[in-house]
């Protein structure tokens, strides 16, 4: 028995495909269903049913799949106390975040990079059901996304962990040669006069929707992810954008006062968090431990800005 078998075991439990499988670790079909047949023979139980639409535990496949799984978060446990004693941590982390706060990641990761030169970090702006699908595939080891309730309920069960890392609001964002940038705030039926260019998340579409729903019909000029076409769309006066509060505070762009944030003036205006997910059925490694901490820290050190 080798650990590469136990992690192709828990890989194809997890795709419910041998050909996934076989993708997401980056060996040949055939090595896979070679290597399944060899632990199968050498175990004596099958450990899935294979047909047409996928690969599926076997009963007695489901236990020893939990046992794998656990033999492989014990050994990575052990790995990474091992570096404990060096001092150094080894490896990679993989980010992911929708757009708006990129530019809360900066500091944290340069931070981190300093301290742990030898571990690889990559980063990439996603939407939210993309990080929560790269997270479920083990694209990702973490994911930024608007934390909202609805969300978190249709997820539960799913195999996700979130937790919460800064409390905002939702802004309107005007440019400074608009009428609106000489308020404080502005009304659901001023802000329904004007076109809207919105972030291409999950969460600003809800929004935007049920401002709708409840206020009136708004005129979407486009939706996109990307912050530089919203940004010219505000600053040209061609429309308004609404976002999180720290997406703006933060913005370096807005050192030139191309854009002015208003309050949104709804009554009982929940509050929105920008939150951490991770996998909960995998091994929480120090490298992501490490790096949330960090994140938290730095973000606990911003969070001035948000307040009145």
């Amino acid at each position: 028995m080798h650990l590469e078998q136990l992690e192709y075991i828990v890989e194809i439990a997890k795709t419910g495909s041998l050909t996934k499988a076989s993708q997401n670790k980056h060996v040949t079909l055939s090595a896979i269903s070679q290597s399944l047949s060899s632990l199968e023979a050498e175990l004596g139980v099958s450990l899935f049913t294979r047909s047409r639409m996928g690969a599926v535990p076997t009963p007695e496949g489901r236990i020893i799949i939990k046992k794998a799984l656990e033999a492989l978060m014990k050994i990575q446990e052990i790995q990474e106390e091992a570096q404990n004693y060096t001092n150094t941590l080894s490896g990679e982390l993989r980010l992911a975040t929708i757009p708006g706060p990129m530019n809360l990641l900066v500091n944290a990761i340069t931070s981190f990079k300093k301290d742990y030169p030898q571990i690889r970090t990559e980063i990439a702006e996603k939407g939210t059901q993309e990080i929560l699908e790269d997270i479920r595939q083990n694209k990702i080891d973490i994911g930024l996304i608007i934390m909202y309730e609805s969300l978190i309920q249709k997820s539960a069960g799913l195999g996700f962990v979130f937790e919460r890392l800064l409390k905002g609001k939702m802004v309107v964002g005007v440019s400074k040669n608009s009428p609106l940038a000489y308020q404080d705030s502005v009304t659901p039926d001023e802000l329904c006069q004007y076109s809207f260019v919105l972030y291409n998340d999950d969460y600003v579409k809800w929004f935007a929707n049920d401002f709708a729903a409840k206020y009136g019909p708004v005129d979407i000029l486009f939706t996109t992810n990307n912050t530089d076409a919203i940004r010219n769309a505000v600053r040209e006066n061609m429309a308004v954008t609404i976002g999180l509060d720290y997406s703006f505070i933060h913005e370096p762009y807005l050192q030139y006062t191309d854009l002015v944030t208003l309050d949104l003036a709804i009554p009982d205006q929940q509050p929105i968090y920008l939150g951490c997910v991770r996998s909960e059925e995998r091994h929480y490694s120090s490298i992501s431990m490490s790096f949330t901490n960090r994140l938290q820290y730095d973000l606990k050190q911003k969070s001035s800005a948000l307040q009145p």
